[in-house]
C-alpha cells in the first residue's frame, strides 16, 4: 500500500493567483510558510521556516483567491507531486507542489498581517490572540516541550 499525503497549517505569503486552464477550470496557486522551533546542540532556541506550493481547482480555487490574502492562515490538505518541463533555456525545471483536495481557512486575525483592534486597545487585541477569539481560554505562558511526558 502506497500514501501520498500532506497536511501544512500556515500562513500565505503572497496573494492567491487565480487563472483559468484552457479547459475552463479555474486554478489557484499560493504559497504557505511553516516555522519549526527547536533546540539546537549548545541548547540554543532556533527557527526554521519552511515554504510550500499549494495549487487547488475548481470552485475550491474561486473561493481561495476570493477570501484569502497574503498573511492569512490556512490548513492544507492534499497530495504531494513534482512536475517538470523545458524552460526557456532548454533546461528541463522541476517544481514540487501540494495540489489541494481541501483547504480549511484559518482564524481571522491570527495571520501575519492581521489588522489593528478597533480603538487601539492594545489589551483586548493581546487576549484576542491568546483565546484565539472563540471564547477558549488558552495558557498565557509558553509550553516546555520537555515538560509533557510522550
Amino acid at each position: 500500500m502506497y500514501l501520498n499525503k500532506a497536511m501544512v497549517f500556515g500562513n500565505l505569503t503572497r496573494d492567491p493567483e487565480l487563472r483559468a486552464l484552457p479547459s475552463g477550470m479555474n486554478v489557484a496557486s499560493f504559497s504557505v510558510a511553516t516555522n519549526r522551533v527547536y533546540k539546537d546542540r549548545d541548547g540554543k532556541k532556533q527557527e526554521q521556516a519552511d515554504f510550500h506550493n499549494v495549487v487547488v481547482f475548481g470552485r475550491q480555487a474561486d473561493v481561495v483567491s476570493q477570501y484569502l490574502k497574503k498573511g492569512s492562515s490556512v490548513f492544507v490538505e492534499g497530495r504531494m507531486q513534482t512536475r517538470s518541463w523545458e524552460g526557456k533555456d532548454g533546461e528541463k525545471k522541476y517544481r514540487t507542489e501540494i495540489v489541494a483536495d481541501r483547504v480549511q481557512f484559518g482564524p481571522k486575525g491570527s495571520g501575519a498581517r492581521s489588522a489593528p483592534a478597533q480603538g487601539g486597545d492594545d489589551h483586548a487585541q493581546h487576549e484576542d490572540a491568546h483565546s484565539g477569539g472563540a471564547g477558549i481560554e488558552y495558557p498565557k505562558d509558553d509550553i516546555n516541550p520537555d515538560d509533557i511526558p510522550f
